[in-house]
């Protein structure tokens, strides 16, 4: 079967998104790892042939807030009501393995992230928190792309969060989740060449073990994303994102049983700008997307912006 050659670093940023964690504050805190349409990358479903190395900075910037009327498990306790101020950076490496069998192909990643978190309850109910600190360590020990024809693409992967970030009980603004999380995930591409236009979509389930400090366990998310982008000669790109998170199932354990578990739902969209070119013949591709929540149950409501830059090494 033939391989698809991906123009410049474009073929290397398939698998960038797996790098992109969330603000880490748990559904226990009202959030959960991901973050509305922040998933979904170009060219999501393609993993390439090559052997190369790719290195990522990217970060969120989330705002949001919980209205007073809403209660929510944070801190060790309930309150009422907060807003949410978090800016996550994420420094990956991503290396393909270069290895192509039956038309399959391989890659794996790893992310160190740190994060500033403003978090206040309405009404002074808790005193405001702010902090920046390391926050859960990322990595995809195995993403297996293959190439269904050479203009469908789809991956498959399993992402983990280690609690190896800054977490306490007492504080409401903690960079760390104090719990596992597993993600499968599946992802795939569709493009259009002689348009220049692709679709893509980022599938994936949070699983999370129970946090042993207060032993809440948070329900998995479903998170769903999706991606329409059009390319131009130039190395631009313009197009729309839009993502749906929903909780499946009720918390339980710890204050869980207070709050009903805060089983919920939010659903996003926002404009994307890609570019993607050369600099001293290093491959460069570079994303800007925002994404505003407009339908949001038992969650945060608030608008991301994602700015990611990446170089490939060959």
């Amino acid at each position: 079967m033939a391989v698809l050659r991906l123009p410049g670093s474009a073929a290397l940023l398939t698998t960038v998104g797996l790098a992109l964690s969330q603000p880490a504050l748990a559904t226990e805190g009202g959030i959960g790892r991901p973050i509305t349409g922040m998933q979904v990358t170009p060219y999501a479903g393609v993993v390439p042939p090559t052997s190369d190395w790719v290195v990522s900075a990217s970060t969120i910037y989330y705002e949001g807030s919980l209205g007073a009327s809403k209660s929510i498990p944070i801190a060790g306790t309930v309150t009422a009501g907060i807003n949410v101020t978090a800016i996550y950076t994420i420094v990956s490496a991503i290396k393909t393995w270069g290895i192509t069998v039956g038309g399959w192909n391989f890659a794996s990643v790893f992310g160190v992230p740190f994060q500033y978190t403003d978090i206040s309850s309405f009404h002074g109910i808790l005193p405001n928190d702010s902090n920046t600190q390391f926050a859960d360590v990322f990595f995809a020990p195995v993403v297996a792309g293959y190439h269904l024809t050479k203009t469908d693409h789809v991956s498959f992967s399993v992402q983990i969060y280690a609690p190896t970030g800054a977490y306490s009980t007492t504080r409401l603004a903690n960079a760390g989740q104090n719990t596992w999380t597993f993600t499968p995930t599946v992802a795939y591409t569709k493009l259009f060449p002689k348009e220049s236009i692709e679709l893509s979509l980022n599938y994936g389930i949070n699983f999370y073990t129970p946090n042993n400090d207060t032993h809440y366990h948070n329900a998995p998310l479903s998170v769903l994303d999706l991606l329409a982008l059009k390319r131009f000669a130039s190395g631009w790109g313009v197009g729309v994102v839009g993502g749906y998170i929903q909780q499946l199932g009720g918390d339980s354990g710890g204050l869980a049983d207070i709050t009903g578990g805060d089983q919920g739902h939010s659903v996003g969209l926002g404009p994307v700008v890609t570019w993607s070119g050369k600099v001293q013949n290093t491959p460069l591709s570079a994303s800007l997307r925002w994404v505003n929540e407009f339908n949001v149950s038992k969650r945060p409501k608030g608008n991301a912006v994602l700015l990611s830059v990446s170089a490939t090494f060959q």
